[in-house]
């Protein structure tokens, strides 16, 4: 898509856990910390969500009436390192079939300079694959990351 290059958004939390633990609370515990005000099915509709634990594995969320939505795909799945998705829903909230043709979200887990747990990175990128929307949709994600990740800190006593 023609556009700006949109910088990529950043940002991070702090885990009193070890490199492994915070991998695996960020991957198998998305469930218990990803808010459900930031779903597809939203806060009141929103039964369970979730990252299958494999490159090519989806994130799914289940909705109303036992409906899965598949919104993204595993790309890259190296514990307890690195993982990296793609994030299939537009800025208009409808579904981006490719993920070349969406955002695109790696998590990297490393141990705090201090020694004191594990330093949380996040990068979302490719906003421009979204067009003329990609800047906004970016803004409002500037919002979404840290309120996440504070939640991910607070579920799992960081």
């Amino acid at each position: 898509m023609d556009g700006v290059k949109t910088d990529e958004l950043r940002a991070e939390v702090r885990l009193a856990a070890g490199v492994r633990e915070a991998f695996q609370r960020f991957t198998e515990g998305f469930q218990g910390w990803w808010p459900p005000e930031f779903s597809w099915s939203g806060a009141k509709g929103l039964d369970r969500i979730g990252i299958e634990p494999r490159t090519g594995g989806a994130l799914y969320e289940y909705g109303p009436g036992g409906l899965r939505w598949d919104w993204g795909r595993v790309l890259v799945w190296e514990p307890p390192r690195r993982v990296v998705f793609s994030w299939q829903i537009g800025p208009d909230r409808v579904p981006v079939p490719r993920a070349e043709e969406a955002t695109e979200v790696t998590a990297a887990f490393d141990p705090h300079p201090d020694g004191s747990g594990t330093l949380v990175r996040v990068r979302h990128r490719y906003w421009e694959r979204h067009g003329a929307a990609g800047t906004g949709y970016r803004e409002a994600f500037a919002q979404v990351w840290p309120t996440a990740l504070d939640r991910l800190r607070a579920t799992h006593g960081g």
